[in-house]
């Protein structure tokens, strides 16, 4: 439960507080995926090594095919009648409205894996140390 907190708001797994990204909109094409240096609440370095994010092209992966076996299943159910260049289209529709927000939502995900929440990190704010 405490780990959806974190990845739905886009916030610090550490201590829930500090933003994730550069900016809440993730639909800012601009800045698309852009991180934080680290947490301005406790100071949790997002950045973890060179090339860490690269493991979240996997977690981008399945968010992708659970969308398209979503998207393919739902519109089959509600319209039988719809041919499967129909049903191509609207996978690809629904693919390009949410891929901005899944981009982010696999970094989010990817790092929640590897840090874990940390109450003391909630309490001690600024003057945590600093990993």
């Amino acid at each position: 439960m405490k780990k959806l907190k974190s990845i739905f708001r886009f916030k610090c797994p550490r201590c829930h507080k500090g933003e994730f990204l550069d900016t809440r909109n993730v639909y800012d094409l601009k800045k698309a995926g852009d991180l934080k240096e680290s947490c301005s609440h406790c100071g949790l370095k997002y950045e973890r090594e060179v090339g860490f994010y690269f493991g979240a092209m996997y977690v981008a992966y399945a968010l992708a095919v659970a969308l398209f076996v979503t998207c393919w299943v739902a519109t089959s159910v509600l319209y039988p009648n719809y041919d499967a260049l129909n049903l191509v289209w609207i996978v690809i529709g629904a693919s390009l409205i949410t891929g901005p927000y899944l981009y982010a939502l696999s970094k989010i995900i990817w790092i929640n894996l590897f840090v874990h929440y940390d109450k003391s990190y909630k309490e001690k704010g600024k003057e945590a140390i600093v990993e």
